[in-house]
């Protein structure tokens, strides 16, 4: 894990959510962590590691994750034991 995606995991873990955190450094942060990626139909995408998934659907137009992406993307990093 990079110093980038370190910091997008502070931010994941912020209280109050960032609501303006770009998808692709969760995409990323979600790779560097181990993650299989599995793309799905459109934009649909999952996210696998130990037998866990996680599915998201990829934020379009804007580049920018909404709140509840990522309260998923934070339950979901708890549950493989990543935290900052």
């Amino acid at each position: 894990m990079n110093n980038k995606n370190r910091k997008t995991l502070d931010k994941i873990f912020s209280d109050p959510i960032c609501g303006n955190l770009p998808w692709d450094h969760i995409e990323a942060l979600l790779i560097a962590v181990g993650c299989n990626v599995v793309e799905g139909s459109g934009s649909s995408v999952t996210f696998e590691k130990d037998g866990r998934r996680a599915y998201f659907h990829r934020p379009h137009p804007q580049r920018e994750a909404l709140i509840y992406r990522i309260k998923v993307a934070r339950e979901f990093l708890i549950k493989l034991e990543i935290t900052p």
